[in-house]
């Protein structure tokens, strides 16, 4: 007898149909397998028939063994992964006759079985859940931990299964499962604006929390160099707590990449805040930008719509460093392999930190560099010039004095005031590109629209040209320091740049300075 299901593959962030034909009949021959599966299923795959055999034995149901020939098609897409026992288990039940399921080829059906018959949760429900509500598929068949992420999906029944019993009677009627309901705007509302840390927790270090406030509204990249303990990490972390809000579409869009890697928090429907990935400076190339035999979403795409922060930066492999150039630019990395190609999102914000030297005590207000002559920019050659260039703020962060750390008078802004201030420049810019395709804030506008979006008066361009003179500024920075100069007007309310803007802008260009480093 011939049946069929429908289970999916994941491709990139998307789902594709995959048809899962069985035909079952003849007598096995001695000594030879029973069970064969073709369509370029992995070695998860090929397994999976001892797992669905005792999974249906312990489900108290009997699989006869006959000849049975496994199809997963289309047949030139690999499919991988544990996530087809399911769908397969049912198809093997109603072509041997134990089952019988008038309406089996409505459903979508994904589920990885354990030995005991309890499914196990899977990758991608998300965009599977999107792909059989496309296609029409009366319900959406899966472990029950799986349900809620699915749910959020509108229009598409969602049904939670434990066990490949439950699911089982399901289908052929003989019980129900209450389809999982999920309320998508009570889901996105509820600990949208909830962070466990605040900019009220650093005492001191006004100067870099202004550079912080400048990078969140106009989404410019940032370097932070100082010593060890002067509060680099502790800044960057609380950077997320200043950026708007994520919108529906952005919360999907992240919260489809977490689905796809299998990351997403078990019961959880939706992200609603802001990604942060601090990935260690071991990191390989393929985790950090994505990639693999069947390519998976790297440390870039899980920052997608947040923060990546690189601690340490020159300590990372110069190639995964510049791996990353072209994704900043263009905010997605294609992924090319033989037979497939995937596209995944990239638009992260990029927070860097360092040490100024070996040591870490180059330019220290209290302690003596030990590194010997030409050491600084030694180590600051290992963080090449295009991948600087893509960073806007460059930052020099000194130690807050002690008295200042153990005063208890000392009063901050705290997050919620600094983030009122950055949500109204990105108002400001959500206005001026409305009309441009792909651009939401300063950060992403391209050299030929700084000319026209930028502009500065005679007395601005004086400043400017007199800046890349006397402080030997490359070329590279004229662009990045027009930017921020006008996420710097954006916060002021001003509708043209003023010298005042590109005064601060310039301040923050420190490694642009061709005698940075020279002293030692």
């Amino acid at each position: 007898m011939l049946c069929t299901t429908f289970a999916s593959a994941v491709e990139g962030v998307d789902a594709r149909m995959i048809t899962v034909e069985v035909n079952a009949g003849g007598v096995v021959q001695e000594n030879s397998p029973w069970y064969h599966v073709v369509g370029l299923p992995d070695s998860a795959i090929r397994e999976g028939s001892f797992r669905i055999d005792a999974a249906v034995k312990n489900s108290g149901l009997e699989l006869r063994r006959m000849k049975t020939v496994i199809n997963l098609a289309p047949a030139d897409i690999r499919k991988e992964g544990a996530a087809y026992d399911l769908p397969i288990a049912v198809a093997l039940l109603t072509a041997t006759k134990e089952i019988v399921v008038p309406d089996m080829n409505e459903y979508m059906i994904m589920g990885e079985l354990s030995l005991s018959g309890e499914l196990r949760p899977i990758k991608g429900a998300l965009p599977i859940a999107i792909e059989a509500r496309a296609r029409g598929y009366k319900g959406f068949i899966l472990p029950e931990k799986n349900a809620r992420e699915a749910a959020i999906v509108s229009d598409l029944p969602v049904y939670g299964a434990k066990t490949l019993r439950e699911a089982v009677d399901f289908l052929t009627g003989t019980a129900t499962i209450k389809p999982t309901e999920v309320n998508t705007r009570e889901e996105f509302y509820r600990d949208r604006t909830t962070h466990d840390v605040d900019f009220s927790d650093v005492k001191g270090q006004e100067n870099i929390k202004r550079a912080m406030t400048i990078a969140a509204a106009g989404g410019h990249n940032v370097i932070l160099i100082g010593p060890p303990g002067a509060g680099k990490t502790m800044l960057a972390r609380r950077l997320p707590t200043i950026l708007p809000p994520l919108d529906l579409r952005e919360a999907l869009e992240t919260t489809k990449i977490h689905s796809v890697a299998g990351i997403l928090p078990s019961g959880k429907a939706l992200i609603t805040q802001r990604p942060f990935r601090a990935p260690h400076h071991t990191i390989s190339d393929v985790a950090l930008v994505g990639g693999g035999s069947y390519p998976s979403p790297g440390e870039i795409s899980l920052s997608h719509n947040g923060v990546l922060f690189l601690d340490e930066l020159p300590e990372f492999k110069r190639s995964a460093l510049e791996v990353m150039r072209q994704p900043m630019e263009e905010r997605r990395i294609i992924i090319s392999r033989a037979k497939v190609t995937v596209d995944f999102p990239a638009g992260f914000m990029l927070i860097a930190s360092m040490n100024p030297c070996p040591c870490g005590y180059f330019n220290h207000p209290q302690k003596e560099c030990t590194c010997p002559p030409g050491t600084v920019k030694r180590y600051l050659s290992k963080i090449s010039g295009p991948l600087l260039d893509r960073i806007d703020l460059q930052v020099e962060v000194t130690p807050v004095p002690l008295e200042k750390l153990a005063s208890r008078k000392t009063e901050t802004e705290d997050s919620a005031t600094i983030a009122a201030r950055v949500l109204a420049a990105r108002k400001i810019q959500a206005e001026r590109y409305a009309g441009e395709k792909g651009i939401y804030c300063n950060a992403q506008m391209p050299s030929r629209m700084v000319r026209n979006r930028c502009e500065i008066n005679q007395a601005g361009q004086t400043l400017l040209t007199n800046a890349m003179d006397r402080l030997q500024l490359s070329a590279r920075a004229y662009d990045r320091i027009l930017k921020v100069s006008r996420t710097i007007a954006d916060l002021e309310g001003e509708d043209k740049i003023l010298p005042h803007h590109l005064a601060e802008a310039i301040n923050f260009r420190g490694l642009d300075r061709e005698s940075w480093g020279e002293m030692r």
